[in-house]
């Protein structure tokens, strides 16, 4: 009988299948990563922490492991796992497409950037083209990610999920699967699940900033952070934005050293069209929106002030200076 004949594979001694089990586990335990910026490296941290190789690639040579995509492509061992983790737009076209040339079929790629979902599908078939498969993944986390885990949302085939779940595991967060990763659905929604997360966060930050600037505006608020503070347990307004809200202030009651200018990311109008599109009110998110294009005008509003605390509280993102 042949060694490659199916019945002596079904009919293999359960050590051998063990091994054989141990062996994929082992390749799926190996990881090339694009992008080593403020959540790459994290995440790389993160993922050595858990014992999974990591082979980094970024264009900052002082943080790469290795010199092009090419020699990445040579550091992993097929089936390939690479994710993208670049700034979403050209940047993430133009890795997909270098990737398209220097990966092979059977391997995979995921895009962990806040892509557009509507370039997923486009970036899906040219991968496709190749025999590459793809799958995008919502990211939520920011620069504490490391250390608290980042919740996902992932969108694509389900195979594709099951031969990445280690990786999704190590980067989320402690407990349940489900109350920290998803699977959205095929190709494109979990770009589109994190979108929407986006456009909840802009309408929350904001109620949490126009709250600080009408105490801040009484007389009889003796100690605005303290009121803050006292909501973080207990009350059905506590959150993980909450706390980091408290954070700032306690840094800087008055939010004195803040422009209050705030930028978007995209996510947000996205979010909008969306909900143009399809006839689904949005008035919270409409009003953060726009609140962020009034600060941009010279607005020194309180209100901006927090949330461009905020954002740069569980982002990173950049802030004004006043």
């Amino acid at each position: 009988m042949s060694c490659c004949d199916s019945n002596s594979r079904t009919t293999a001694p359960a050590d051998a299948r063990t091994a054989a089990r141990r062996r994929t586990e082992e390749e799926i335990m190996q990881i090339g990563l694009v992008g080593l910026g403020k959540m790459g490296n994290n995440m790389r941290a993160r993922l050595r922490n858990a014992g999974i190789d990591v082979v980094g690639y970024d264009a900052n040579p002082a943080v790469s492991d290795v010199a092009d995509l090419g020699e990445l492509a040579k550091a992993l061992t097929g089936p390939r796992l690479v994710w993208v983790m670049v700034p979403h737009g050209k940047i993430t076209d133009d890795v997909i497409t270098d990737l398209a040339e220097v990966l092979e079929p059977g391997d995979l790629v995921i895009d962990g950037g806040n892509s557009k979902w509507l370039d997923d599908e486009k970036h899906a078939k040219q991968l496709d083209a190749k025999g590459i498969r793809y799958m995008d993944v919502g990211v939520s986390g920011g620069v504490w990610g490391k250390d608290n885990g980042y919740g996902m949302m992932a969108g694509g085939d389900v195979k594709d999920l099951e031969f990445a779940m280690p990786v999704f595991d190590a980067l989320r967060p402690e407990g349940p699967r489900a109350e920290g990763f998803s699977h959205a659905g095929g190709v494109g929604a979990g770009h589109y699940a994190k979108m929407v997360h986006n456009g909840i966060e802009y309408a929350i930050m904001q109620a949490y900033g126009e709250g600080y600037e009408l105490l801040e505006a009484k007389d009889i608020v003796h100690d605005v952070p303290a009121v803050f503070a006292g909501w973080q347990r207990g009350t059905v307004v506590r959150s993980w934005l909450l706390d980091l809200l408290v954070l700032a202030i306690n840094e800087d009651p008055k939010l004195d050293e803040l422009e209050g200018y705030v930028d978007d990311s995209g996510e947000g109008r996205w979010t909008l069209e969306e909900a143009i599109e399809l006839a689904v009110p949005m008035p919270a998110l409409s009003a953060a929106m726009f609140a962020r294009f009034v600060s941009r005008q010279g607005s020194q509003s309180p209100t901006m002030k927090a949330v461009a605390a905020l954002r740069n509280q569980f982002g990173g993102h950049a802030v004004k200076k006043s």
